[in-house]
């Protein structure tokens, strides 16, 4: 969609002169009282050019007008740590770890462009995220994806999930980035409104790391890296600000379409020219493109800029000038860059074959004015469009249905009756489109270029080396849950934070930071409003306990179709840090004869659990109970029995509970297990209770494992010993096998359920 135009020669002088003239700010997404200061700050009707760059800085993607109020929980609840080198309010964080070397990582949704056009919204939603984390001055080592779709046998997604796996893998291939993780899940809630999040985490030295300020009057300007066309355009204020229905498919614009090879060389060019100090600042060009780019830039620098726009490198002649503000064209960078090593810089990019062009300079005038052929077609504060657009505190109260959601207990549904029972129904999570293998897509991604990925999917978490001297790496992982988080939001936030935390920590790493991406439906509902403020404060609340920072994210609302918002579903990305990658610890059963113990206690809890999901397609009651002070007693087990050697596997607990732990590490170590449920079998089995792990102990470990745990007053039960091809179980007291499920018709339900949905 080509946002509607004024006037192609509208100048500052022509606005004054033609007071009356209407222009389409409602149609750019801008409500009449927004419009209305806009002609306030300024004294005067907006340009063309203005009203595009107001109409895509004060969108809710760009200026999060509608989550400023709750989000400042997470600066103001922010746990004291001297990791914290750079907190939110840049394009990315960035963290200590140790030995120099500095980490940034953040993650991001390319929703409703996923679904308009599933491959390039996904791959473009990669490169935007990989350019975020260049901007910080950072080399990218790895990307991460969250993905959510409808029902797995929709034709709808038939349509949409082959497409997305294909834009996230050729992007990131491409690059020559690993993917070592992520999550794939079917849900009816997301159908025609996939979830597409993206996570990119990078590295450099801590004297490194750069910041998006344009500081220095008499500094130039400068635009690199792929030509500006129409694609995208007016992409941030329209798309990603509007629900789906019949006359929102009809306005949408066009998705971007990116160019990864174009990326790849960016990527060194930048990398280059950060190595020779030519930068004094960068920002990357993204949602808003030139129009963030250059009022950011400005507001965050000496607070004044002058831009030739008709000098900007155009891949169609006839973009006008708002367009080519509104452009989200891929691929481009803006640096600020002293007059004296302009020539370098140029130089620089030749070599890469980046184009790039000078077009304009840092002032002091505390204005952002641009002109067009030699007429002032911009004269703005940068401020105003940058850092002050419109804040809202819109109404929020609990959804109609809640009360009665949560009375609807999985208590009345009925449960296996027998031993056959409870094997088919094993069997059936197994290969259940969320849980079974999700080897078909991410066969489709290199885990292992670079030759640093030390752990990828479906681990636990992934994990990087960053230091081969030291062994120095981290860990990754990247959780939600929309079913918890619309049967209690406030716990729903939380329990998505404890399972990345527990993740991270089942490979040894000691948690340290955390990313979020906040999916939500429309925040003009009230009902979706309360949910977002609940789960806000609930993860601030945890961040806070848990001593983890949040040190940036993304927020996406209007998730719905028509009136019919998604479950609410904040995803959890949580970094760790492994002193030594060497003693990290996989989840497969690999060691015959190994103990297996149970770490953590567990409660009959089946609200919005994969069992009454899956079996029932239910979902109703309370989530799991949230207990912190047990998520961070079993970490400190985890971390602490890795260090000390006394694991040859470690699996957390969580979707599908101890059935889906066991299938899990057994056919990804090749072993079976013989295991002795301490309780009720369809409680044990199935209770999705948090702060649990399943471990294999080294021989001769057991004792230590067990002073661990009693020193951080964590259960430890022993249940089994790994070996023969067979998952076999038995009921405590009862030396009877209760059945037995050979390895290979395990497999066989667990890995054929996504190519035959996939096609």
């Amino acid at each position: 969609m080509t946002p509607p135009v004024v006037h192609e020669t509208d100048t500052v002088a022509t606005a004054v002169a033609t007071p009356d003239r209407p222009q389409p700010f409602a149609e750019l997404g801008m409500k009449d009282e927004e419009y209305q200061r806009v002609r306030g700050i300024l004294g005067r009707r907006p340009t063309s050019a203005e009203l595009a760059i107001y109409s895509v800085m004060w969108s809710e993607h760009c200026s999060y007008k509608s989550s400023k109020v709750h989000l400042r929980q997470f600066g103001d609840k922010a746990p004291k740590t001297d990791a914290l080198l750079v907190g939110m309010g840049e394009n990315a964080g960035v963290v200590d770890v140790g030995h120099g070397w500095a980490v940034t990582f953040k993650v991001e949704s390319h929703n409703h462009p996923s679904y308009v056009e599933p491959y390039q919204g996904a791959a473009t939603g990669v490169g935007g995220i990989v350019r975020d984390i260049m901007s910080m001055g950072a080399r990218p080592v790895a990307v991460m994806d969250s993905l959510r779709f409808g029902p797995a046998d929709a034709a709808d997604t038939h349509r949409v999930l082959p497409g997305v796996v294909a834009g996230v893998g050729g992007y990131g291939n491409s690059l020559g980035l690993p993917n070592i993780g992520g999550e794939t899940v079917f849900d009816a809630c997301y159908a025609q409104n996939p979830l597409v999040n993206a996570l990119c985490v990078g590295v450099m030295k801590h004297e490194d790391i750069k910041r998006a300020v344009a500081p220095g009057p008499g500094n130039r300007v400068i635009l690199f890296g792929a030509g500006t066309g129409p694609d995208g355009i007016g992409g941030a204020s329209v798309l990603a600000s509007a629900t789906f229905d019949e006359e929102s498919q009809a306005k949408r614009p066009s998705v971007q379409v990116g160019d990864p090879f174009m990326e790849k060389l960016l990527i060194e060019c930048c990398l280059e020219l950060f190595r020779e100090d030519l930068v004094v600042g960068i920002q990357d060009l993204g949602a808003a493109g030139v129009s963030c780019a250059t009022t950011e830039l400005a507001a965050a620098g000496t607070g004044g800029m002058h831009v030739e726009l008709d000098t900007v490198p155009l891949r169609d002649a006839t973009l006008l000038p708002e367009e080519i503000l509104m452009s989200e064209s891929q691929e481009r960078m803006m640096a600020v860059v002293s007059p004296d090593k302009v020539d370098r810089f140029m130089e620089i990019c030749g070599k890469w074959e980046i184009p790039a062009t000078v077009i304009g300079a840092v002032t002091d005038t505390g204005r952002l004015v641009m002109t067009w052929h030699g007429e002032t077609i911009v004269d703005i504060p940068p401020g105003t469009a940058a850092d002050e657009g419109p804040v809202y505190e819109r109404p929020y109260e609990p959804p109609a249905d809640l009360g009665s959601l949560q009375a609807d207990t999985p208590g009345r549904l009925a449960r296996p009756a027998n031993a056959d029972d409870l094997r088919n129904t094993i069997l059936w999570l197994a290969g259940s489109p969320n849980l079974a293998s999700k080897t078909w897509v991410t066969s489709q991604y290199d885990r292992y270029v670079l030759g640093n990925t030390v752990l990828a999917m479906p681990e636990n978490a992934g994990v990087v080396r960053i230091d081969d001297e030291s062994g120095l790496g981290i860990a990754l992982s990247l959780d939600g849950n929309g079913r918890y988080t619309r049967l209690d939001p406030y716990a729903g936030a939380q329990l998505a934070l404890s399972e990345a935390y527990r993740n991270v920590a089942s490979t040894g790493a000691r948690p340290l930071a955390v990313t979020n991406c906040l999916n939500f439906g429309s925040p003009e509902d009230p009902g979706v409003m309360w949910q977002f403020a609940r789960a806000v404060e609930g993860l601030a609340d945890a961040c806070q306990y848990l001593g983890i920072p949040v040190t940036g994210g993304n927020v996406s609302f209007y998730n719905q179709t028509g009136t019919t918002p998604i479950n609410p579903t904040p995803v959890i990305g949580v970094l760790g840090v492994h002193d030594d990658v060497r003693r990290r610890v996989n989840m497969s059963f690999t060691s015959e004869g190994a103990t297996i113990a149970l770490l953590g206690e567990t409660r009959e809890e089946f609200g919005g659990s994969e069992w009454a999901h899956v079996v029932y397609n239910h979902l109703g009651g309370l989530p799991p109970l949230v207990d912190l002070a047990a998520e961070a007693a079993l970490a400190s087990v985890l971390v602490n029995a890795a260090r000390e050697g006394l694991l040859t596997a470690s699996h957390d607990l969580s979707d599908g509970g101890l059935s889906q732990t066991l299938v899990e590490s057994c056919l990804r170590g090749g072993l079976g297990a013989q295991i002795t449920l301490p309780g009720d079998p369809f409680v044990s089995l199935f209770s999705e209770s948090v702060a649990r792990a399943v471990v294999a102990i080294r021989p001769g470990g057991e004792a230590r494992l067990a002073a661990l745990c009693e020193q951080a007053g964590v259960p430890v039960t022993q249940i089994g010993v790994i070996g023969g091809d067979s998952l076999t179980f038995s009921t405590q007291g009862d030396a009877q096998e209760l059945f037995s499920i050979p390895l290979a018709e395990l497999r066989e339900a667990h890995e054929r359920t996504l190519p035959s949905y996939a096609g």
